[in-house]
């Protein structure tokens, strides 16, 4: 990894072992955790391939496989993968840089027919990294290919930066909306939930 992300640096060593307890309690305790993977089960095609980035713990992947997706996701921690291995068997999860993403180095040579950024990973990657994630989740994508990405507004990483960024990787905005749920997006919303498109042509 070139550069530590966010997550690492703004983030003590227990960080990590807190993060995957968590979505554990939550789950035992019957909260919904499926919310993001089934927005993006309503906007692709059945049975299409999906990438994770930023997969964490894994919990929405394993929405998206459940509904019939191939999912492959990936997450720069170590930890958050080995639980979504032991949580979440079935998608393939691995170990990696977003910044640095080549998954046909891993033998995942196929583009994906979308990807989904959730959890506040655009705020946790490395400093000044953002555009260079943006684009090597978009090189994973086929033409036409569906980037959903939610994140804080109130998080270090601007909304117009990421507009400018997700532009210059060669994105077309489509949709925003304030929440995961489709609430109506406001100049005031602290959250933000945007889907871009790869170019067909």
């Amino acid at each position: 990894m070139a550069n530590p992300t966010r997550w690492v640096t703004e983030t003590g060593p227990e960080h990590s072992q807190w993060y995957i307890d968590r979505f554990r309690r939550l789950a035992a305790e019957g909260v919904d955790l499926a919310g993001e993977g089934r927005l993006i089960d309503a906007m692709v095609a059945p049975g299409s391939r999906i990438l994770d980035a930023g997969c964490g713990t894994g919990r929405v992947g394993a929405a998206l496989a459940q509904r019939g997706h191939t999912v492959v996701g990936v997450d720069a921690d170590p930890a958050l993968v080995e639980a979504a291995r032991a949580d979440h068997p079935g998608p393939r999860w691995l170990v990696g840089d977003l910044a640095e993403l080549d998954l046909p180095a891993d033998g995942e040579a196929e583009p994906f027919d979308a990807a989904v950024c959730a959890g506040n990973v655009m705020a946790f990657v490395a400093p000044g990294t953002e555009r260079q994630v943006l684009g090597r989740i978009a090189a994973h994508l086929r033409p036409d290919g569906l980037l959903v990405v939610g994140f804080g507004t109130d998080r270090g990483y601007r909304l117009p930066d990421f507009d400018a960024d997700t532009a210059a990787v060669g994105l077309r905005l489509e949709h925003r909306f304030a929440t995961w749920d489709l609430r109506p997006w406001h100049d005031e919303a602290t959250f933000a939930v945007t889907a871009l498109r790869r170019p067909a042509d």
